[in-house]
């Protein structure tokens, strides 16, 4: 069962707030990666969001979803790459949906649909 990251502000004595960076959504081996307040210092973290062995996710601090704290080190690579595969995937949708407009046969299809799905409350 995925678990949504925005949601996870545990250890509530050390995550002071959460941007989710990157969320691979509910899908099976989600995962995610967010800027975090973690205590008074600016920090990245992951984590599994959840599936159908384990539904708050890992890690956890005593059976509540938590963050992994990045290391230091690792921090700019890993907030580049979830900051690029964001954008690739924003990017492959925005095209989907230009491609699905550009298709006038489905669009005309599309709109006697709705149209006659209006005629029926009529």
């Amino acid at each position: 069962m995925y678990h949504d990251p925005s949601t996870v502000l545990s250890p509530k004595h050390m995550v002071k707030s959460v941007e989710v960076v990157y969320d691979s959504g509910p899908v099976e081996s989600s995962w995610s990666v967010a800027r975090l307040k973690w205590g008074e210092k600016p920090a990245i973290g992951i984590r599994w969001n959840g599936d159908s062995t384990s539904g708050k996710g890992m890690p956890q601090a005593f059976g509540n979803p938590a963050w992994f704290i990045v290391p230091r080190e690792l921090e700019e690579a890993i907030l580049s790459a979830a900051l690029e595969k964001n954008q690739a995937e924003e990017s492959a949708l925005a095209e989907g949906y230009r491609l699905m407009a550009a298709d006038r046969e489905r669009e005309t299809e599309a709109e006697e649909w709705t149209e006659a799905l209006v005629g029926d409350i009529d």
